[in-house]
C-alpha cells in the first residue's frame, strides 16, 4: 500500500504565498509523476502542477508564472510553492501520484486534501 501525506496549507492573504509538501511512503517499484490538484466548491478537480520524474513539469494555465513545483526522487517527496496567491485558488489542494507498485501494476495515489484559503 501507498499512502500520500501533505503538508502546508492554511490561511493567507491574496498576493502572499504558501508551500505545500507531500511524501510518498510504502513499497513501490517507482513513482513516474507526482503531483497537484485542486477543487474548488462546486467545481472539478483541476491540474495545478505536476513533475515527471525524468524532469518534465507541467502547469495548470491558471497557476502558470506563479507556482512552481519541485520534486525530490530520492526522498518521494513533491512541494509546491505558490506565490502572488488571489482568491480564485482557494480550494482543497491534493497530492496525487502515479506509483508502479509491481512489475505488472501501476496505481494513482491521492493524498487527503489540505485546505487553502486566500482571502483578506
Amino acid at each position: 500500500q501507498v499512502q500520500l501525506v501533505e503538508s502546508g496549507g492554511g490561511l493567507v492573504q491574496p498576493g502572499g504565498s504558501l508551500r505545500l509538501s507531500c511524501a510518498a511512503s510504502g513499497s513501490f517499484f517507482s513513482i513516474p509523476v507526482m503531483g497537484w490538484y485542486r477543487q474548488a466548491p462546486g467545481k472539478q478537480r483541476e491540474l495545478v502542477a505536476r513533475f515527471f520524474s525524468g524532469g518534465t513539469t507541467n502547469y495548470g494555465d491558471s497557476v502558470k508564472g506563479r507556482f512552481t513545483i519541485s520534486r525530490d526522487n530520492a526522498k518521494n517527496t513533491v512541494s509546491l510553492q505558490m506565490n502572488s496567491l488571489k482568491p480564485e485558488d482557494t480550494a482543497v489542494y491534493y497530492c496525487n501520484a502515479v506509483v508502479v507498485v509491481s512489475t505488472r501494476r501501476t496505481d494513482n495515489y491521492w493524498g487527503q486534501g489540505t485546505q487553502v484559503n486566500v482571502s483578506s
